[in-house]
């Protein structure tokens, strides 16, 4: 049941300003061990943006050494919370992600080497997210969480080929290099939450964007076969121990 909590992953930080145009945003994601503090990986993004609204997007992911580890790619044409998308790891031989969204169902689908393809359908509800588009439904309600709301969605995770009742609330200030800050926790509204570990996110309150992730990674450890968990920080700057060999954002 680890393997439920939300992917990252890919929890992009971006969906940033409105602008009259259509934009392309690209940054990097920054991944640590969230207990030893090691250098795992790199997050490459770009995002594509409309009126503040995330239209599509690419990850990349390397690992330590600047080996390319997998890649993700999602849409929300369909719905602006729940994204069509795929992601592929590479090494371990695993992809999973949603292949239709559609009013009234969200079809999914996992693949690996010892199970083969696996398929699922869950019922479409309102409010719902899925993968990286929970950072859309937490940007578009910022206000309310600022505000002290609890937020409560359903989550379908492909992964489990499932759908969860989640809740999303403000837990304190602190301050993210060297600015004010807000931290979210993420995790189960039900008893799932005493067997799945909270996600806590740092925001910016005033522009929105996701400063950093700490939690469960939909990256997977190659010598466990288990998805890391991890410290994923978006920094303005480079960390010395980033790889030197990552491709250019332009």
């Amino acid at each position: 049941m680890k393997h439920l909590a939300l992917p990252v992953l890919c929890l992009l930080c971006a969906a940033g300003a409105a602008s009259a145009d259509p934009q392309t945003q690209r940054f990097y994601g920054y991944g640590y061990d969230l207990e030893t503090g090691k250098y795992l990986y790199t997050e490459v993004y770009r995002e594509d943006i409309d009126q503040g609204h995330w239209l599509s997007g690419h990850t990349s992911y390397y690992d330590a050494e600047g080996k390319r580890l997998g890649e993700k790619t999602l849409s929300f044409a369909a719905d602006p919370y729940v994204p069509v998308y795929t992601l592929t790891l590479l090494g371990v031989g695993y992809s999973e992600g949603i292949s239709k969204v559609s009013p009234d169902g969200v079809e999914m689908f996992k693949e690996s080497r010892d199970k083969g393809r696996q398929t699922g359908r869950v019922d479409k509800v309102v409010p719902m997210a899925a993968d990286s588009g929970f950072h859309s439904y937490l940007y578009d309600h910022m206000p309310e969480l600022v505000a002290g709301k609890t937020l409560k969605f359903t989550f379908a995770a492909a992964g489990q080929l499932d759908s969860y009742s989640f809740r999303a609330r403000k837990i304190g200030d602190t301050q993210f290099e060297g600015k004010p800050a807000i931290q979210l926790k993420v995790e189960p509204d039900s008893l799932l939450r005493l067997l799945v570990d909270p996600l806590i996110l740092t925001y910016d309150p005033q522009s929105r964007h996701l400063l950093e992730y700490r939690g469960i990674s939909n990256v997977i450890n190659p010598a466990t076969g288990k998805p890391y968990n991890i410290r994923m920080s978006y920094f303005s700057k480079p960390p010395d121990d980033a790889p030197k060999n990552l491709p250019p954002l332009d």
